[in-house]
């Protein structure tokens, strides 16, 4: 067991979180009906459009990504039309979900897990029905580590001037250039856990002044989750309910550090972590299974014989937390996290982790190679 201190967090979410978010998290608690707080509203919306790179409104709620992908559904899509998401893993598969639970017509591209969307079966599905109202797309899909052909995807649906394009950015944003004004996303969400490195508990969401446009009338059922009551009492610095005071404040302090960083920073940063990830697997014998690998989270292939659940806990057991397969793929896969605070000297220590717990159940390898293949990779930058 792991004596010098709590587990490493190596997986695609929840992140380590930041020593600056930390100390911005134990400052004194403002009221949050009070210039102070406004001033931290205000900034924090103004860093999402940036990191976003969306004009329109930036708003944040409380909850998890699947409350700001309910809530675009909830507010942007027409219950009347046909509401179209595009599979290809656990997360894909949520925005059906949340149709369905709305009661909204709902039809699903099925993507094989561990492939990439197809644009041209994206049209032909579009082609075939125009009642199409709505469509939402996953840039990134965390349960299989693959990343989608989000621009090529996005103008498939952006020749129909009546559609909504909504897109999880959860595990996208800050990893990968998603600029929403220049894709045309409608509605794009991200999560406190990811990128920012703050604890669960706040997303947020990018809305087109086109979203806006279309949005239908009356539309859905919503309270909590209303993004114009939101958003109008946000541009005064207030939140229409109670917010996550102290997630607020981490958030602020994490998106100062991304600025700070810049975009290309932080996609090179990450795009160099994806790298080493992908060749400390290699060295190690395991397949990667996504089809088109993104550089948020490194998908291996558990080997024939060994027990993927248990490699997962030997390498918890060796003060390392990564992350299994999920649904269909329980026991197939490991899941290496590179995002947010995550950076290739973490990725090292997940692989000498892995490389020891995979020795230790019987897969001949050399249990250094990972680490030392990944290590070259940094050494290189």
């Amino acid at each position: 067991m792991n004596e010098i201190g709590p587990p490493r967090l190596i997986c695609p979410g929840p992140v380590p979180v930041s020593e600056a978010v930390q100390r911005a998290m134990a400052a004194p608690m403002p009221h949050h009906r009070t210039p102070d707080f406004a001033a931290i509203v205000a900034q924090v919306r103004e860093d999402l459009r940036w990191l976003m790179q969306a004009e329109g409104e930036a708003v944040a709620l409380t909850g998890t990504g699947t409350t700001g992908m309910e809530a675009l559904v909830a507010n942007f899509v027409d219950p009347g039309g046909l509401f179209v998401s595009v599979g290809g893993g656990k997360f894909a598969e949520r925005w059906g979900q949340i149709a369905r639970a709305y009661g909204v017509p709902s039809l699903e591209l099925a993507v094989q897990w561990g492939r990439a969307a197809e644009p041209e079966a994206l049209a032909a599905l579009l082609d075939a029905h125009p009642e199409v109202k709505a469509v939402a797309l996953t840039a990134v899909e965390t349960s299989t580590g693959v990343v989608h052909p989000i621009e090529a995807l996005c103008a498939v649906v952006r020749r129909r001037d009546d559609v909504v394009l909504l897109v999880d950015g959860i595990t996208a944003v800050g990893v990968m250039p998603l600029p929403a004004d220049r894709l045309g996303i409608d509605g794009l969400v991200v999560g406190s856990q990811k990128i920012f490195a703050v604890p669960p508990g706040l997303c947020a969401v990018a809305i087109s002044p086109r979203a806006w446009r279309l949005q239908p009338s009356p539309g859905l059922p919503r309270f909590s989750l209303d993004l114009r009551r939101e958003a109008d009492k946000q541009a005064t610095g207030q939140t229409a309910f109670s917010p996550a005071i102290t997630l607020w404040m981490g958030m602020s302090a994490a998106l100062e550090g991304l600025r700070g960083e810049g975009l290309e920073g932080l996609w090179a940063r990450h795009a160099l972590a994806g790298r080493a990830a992908r060749a400390g697997g290699a060295a190690l014998g395991l397949g990667c299974f996504a089809e088109v690998p993104c550089d948020a989270v490194t998908a291996l292939l558990v080997p024939e014989g060994i027990d993927g659940q248990a490699l997962v806990r030997a390498v918890r057991d060796r003060g390392v937390v990564i992350s299994g397969g999920q649904d269909s793929l329980k026991g197939r896969i490991v899941r290496i996290g590179h995002l947010g605070s995550l950076t290739v000297e973490d990725v090292v220590m997940a692989l000498g982790a892995l490389g020891e717990s995979l020795a230790q159940l019987g897969w001949g390898v050399d249990p250094r190679a990972g680490a030392a293949a990944a290590s070259a990779i940094g050494a290189a930058r």
